[in-house]
Parts: structure tokens; C-alpha cells; sequence
């Protein structure tokens, strides 16, 4: 997820306008400071396997509003790959963070 939060981060940083879909009708500066949140933050801590259960929460939300949101109307294939990658989360969520993780030397 790493690579799809670093450009909607770098949005912030250029000096166009932002444009960003608004799923959840917060607006459209919130909605996207919460998926860089998720997509960068959250992904570097599971990448260091630091929080990696509370890390994997706003992954498997932003997943869920990409898939039966925004891919709502779109074909399957089209819904795939964010339904792999909430999978994946919830597999984080349920099983935690393996045997080389920070979150293990924090639980000896």
C-alpha cells in the first residue's frame, strides 16, 4: 500500500489544486489525509511489524471503501485487488505479526 499512499502524500505538497474522491462525504482533504494515514503511515508500521493488529485496522477500512465503495459499480475484476489486499489485513488482524517482528521482542 506503500506505493499508493506516497503519491496521494506528495498532493500535499504540490501546488495544483487537490482532487480526491470523497466516499464517505467527510470532504475532500479529510478523506484524503485519512487513506495517506492509512496507506503510509499504517504500512510502514506493518513493514516493521510495530503495532502491526491496531496498524492493520485503518488498512482493512480503507480497503473496504475502496472495495464497496468506490469500486462499487465496477466489475469484479476491477474490486480484485483491494479485496486481496483486505484480505491480507485481516489475516494481519487475526493472527498478528510473526516470529521476526518488533511487536514480539515488546511481548517477551
Amino acid at each position: 500500500m506503500l506505493t499508493h499512499g506516497w503519491p496521494k502524500l506528495m498532493r500535499f505538497f504540490s501546488e495544483e489544486s487537490i482532487k480526491f474522491a470523497d466516499p464517505l462525504g467527510i470532504g475532500v482533504i479529510p478523506s484524503l489525509l485519512l487513506a495517506v494515514f492509512s496507506e503510509v503511515v499504517c504500512s510502514v508500521f506493518i513493514i516493521l511489524g510495530l503495532g502491526t493488529r491496531a496498524a492493520s485496522i485503518p488498512l482493512i477500512i480503507t480497503m473496504m471503501v475502496a472495495a464497496f465503495i468506490v469500486h462499487a459499480d465496477d466489475p469484479f475484476a476491477r474490486k480484485e485487488m483491494a479485496l486481496l489486499y483486505l484480505l491480507g489485513y485481516i489475516m494481519l488482524l487475526i493472527l498478528g505479526s510473526g516470529k521476526y517482528s518488533i511487536d514480539r521482542y515488546f511481548r517477551k
